[in-house]
């Protein structure tokens, strides 16, 4: 259950960190706490699970990567199995199950189209099944925030 205030703070955090060099101390003063009040806030929500990361999200194509949604079928009792080892890869950096004939679904990064195939290529090997691709036509950016309180 979230307090009034860890509300506040997580819907203020939606709209992104000001671009200062004490960007918590700035947060405290536009919700009336303290440098420090902040960050134990924060170190609590990330304790529960709450909070799962707090940084920066560059986009990655403005950086001269290219990027894929990959899925891949392999048999259900060794899916989880495959996921996490999926996971491992450091240009991933989504990976799902789901109820589908191919069950397992990521996202990846890569410096290149090479990049990615020689990537792709690893995954096949260790999952023993062939992995499809889906490079993006057309981005639709959308941002999504959550109102958390009433």
């Amino acid at each position: 259950m979230l307090g009034d205030l860890e509300k506040r703070l997580l819907e203020r955090l939606q709209e992104g960190l000001p671009l200062e060099s004490r960007p918590f101390a700035r947060l405290g003063e536009e919700l009336g706490l303290s440098e420090e009040e902040v960050l134990a806030l924060l170190r609590n929500l990330k304790e529960r699970g709450i909070l799962r990361h707090l940084g920066a999200s560059p986009d990655s194509r403005r950086l001269g990567f290219v990027t894929t949604l990959a899925a891949v079928s392999v048999p259900p009792p060794k899916a989880q199995e495959v996921a996490r080892r999926i996971a491992t890869h450091p240009e991933v950096t989504h990976c799902y199950l789901r109820r589908h004939r191919l069950n397992i679904w990521f996202t990846l990064v890569a410096r290149d189209w090479k990049e990615v195939e020689r990537i792709l290529e690893e995954v096949a090997q260790e999952t023993g099944s062939p992995v499809r691709h889906f490079p993006a036509e057309k981005l639709f950016k959308l941002r999504a925030t959550f109102r958390l309180r009433d």
